[in-house]
């Protein structure tokens, strides 16, 4: 496999993982007759899935010069999510005084879901040859 088919399995993997939960979420929510797309649901989605393209493509292209520092990058990349967070998200949730939780799961389901895919894609970087 190169190099860069490793990074587009990457691509790949998050957009269809995100695509299936974002699918299954929306169910979730029709079946307990929530609204489908509120609570910035569909930003909470993209700006996780950017973030974490963004912020693994970074980690694997430098994986080798800076492999000593991976992890300390990586958490740095979560630390971002949730600048991220604090700065769009919680004061439109906080506007009416309190965070409720589906706006708390609207978040944090994809920002789960593209954490966990970082996390897997990374160990397998880093204990990769190449």
């Amino acid at each position: 496999m190169s190099k860069y088919n490793f990074l587009f399995s990457f691509y790949f993997s998050l957009g269809l993982v995100c695509l299936l939960v974002f699918g299954v979420h929306i169910l979730v929510l029709y079946l307990l007759g929530l609204p489908l797309f509120g609570y910035m649901m569909v930003q909470a989605y993209l700006l996780n899935v950017f973030l974490a393209i963004v912020i693994f493509s970074f980690l694997f292209l430098f994986r080798v010069k800076w492999k000593d520092q991976i992890g300390f990058l990586f958490l740095g990349g979560s630390m971002l999510k949730f600048v991220f967070f604090f700065i769009f998200f919680y004061p439109v949730y906080k506007s009416d005084g309190q965070m409720e939780t589906m706006e708390f799961i609207s978040f944090f389901i994809p920002y789960l879901v593209c954490l966990l895919l970082e996390t897997l894609f990374t160990a397998k970087m880093l204990n990769s040859k190449s």
